[in-house]
């Protein structure tokens, strides 16, 4: 029992080393993008096992996957930024939670947005088809709803609709509420913190 109990430390330990690892090297990344503004990042990332289900290392990997063109598209501002990029990623949890497609096909859309490649938007199962035109219609469904006009050529404007029309599905906030008031919720909410 000791040898098992020894080899449990030794690998939960080298974990938590190769975990924070990745933390540091995730950190010194977003400090790279969003300069003044890393450390609102950094609290959205500690803060994601609540708001998206994700560990803080899932979260600024995936932040900085599409983060260079969200800030071209917003001007440099890191600020806007960093909060368009927390509201991304709670989209695409709350997507994943309430349509059962799985993080990594939201994330590559997600990704795929960034490059102007529109072939993956039918991963979020939103009633969109995967092409331009498809998200050009997302767009124009967008304005309608909130009066705001959306720029296909903005990434933050194409974040910004693919939230506005999850607001209306009625998926915004299923992840937080899943956390707090489901046995799996609160499962995956314990996993990511621990992460």
């Amino acid at each position: 029992i000791s040898t098992a109990a020894a080899a449990g430390v030794t690998a939960i330990t080298k974990s938590a080393v190769d975990q924070f690892g990745s933390y540091e090297q995730l950190v010194g990344g977003v400090e790279t993008l969003f300069k003044d503004s890393s450390s609102k990042v950094e609290k959205y990332a500690n803060d994601a096992y609540k708001s998206a289900g994700l560990s803080a290392n899932d979260y600024m990997e995936t932040v900085t996957a599409f983060s260079a063109s969200l800030l071209q598209s917003l001007g440099g501002d890191t600020d806007k930024a960093a909060d368009k990029a927390d509201m991304a990623i709670r989209d695409m949890s709350d997507n994943a939670n309430k349509m059962g497609t799985s993080m990594e096909s939201i994330q590559n859309a997600y990704a795929g947005f960034a490059k102007q490649n529109y072939t993956m938007l039918d991963n979020l199962k939103l009633g969109y088809g995967g092409t331009k035109t498809e998200m050009e219609r997302l767009l124009a469904d967008a304005q309608e709803l909130s009066g705001v006009e959306y720029n296909i050529d903005s990434l933050a404007d194409v974040y910004e609709a693919v939230h506005v029309i999850q607001q209306e599905m009625e998926i915004t906030g299923t992840t937080s509420k899943e956390a707090a008031g489901t046995i799996e919720g609160s499962m995956a909410q314990a996993h990511a913190a621990w992460d």
